[in-house]
């Protein structure tokens, strides 16, 4: 089972944005720590991944290990480490992935 985190700042948006509906959000971001491989890729940065999972009109932006992601069977995903990091509208999707990948490549994942 992966382990999902979900940063402070992300879960305050979430909460103010969505209000009772959160807790449905939460519970669909959680369903990667069971099938760690869902969601659909966006890119790589050196050994890091970008992935997001849709929800409505939103999309929520996620890192995690690439080399783990792609090889290991779904039961030796153990050690996987989720980590959400951003959130965003349609209009802003592209804006937001670039962001996501300007901070890897210039801090690494620590950046979130």
């Amino acid at each position: 089972m992966a382990k999902v985190i979900i940063t402070n700042e992300l879960e305050t948006k979430i909460n103010k944005i969505f209000k009772k509906e959160s807790v449905k959000i939460f519970s669909l971001l959680l369903t990667l720590e069971e099938h760690p491989k869902k969601g659909k890729q966006l890119g790589a940065v050196g050994k890091i991944a970008v992935k997001e999972l849709k929800y409505k009109n939103f999309r929520f932006y996620f890192i995690t290990d690439l080399f783990k992601l792609k090889f290991l069977s779904s039961e030796a995903l153990k050690d996987l480490l989720i980590k959400f990091v951003r959130m965003s509208g349609k209009k802003d999707q592209q804006k937001t992935i670039d962001e996501i990948k300007h901070i890897l490549r210039s801090l690494g994942s620590e950046g979130f």
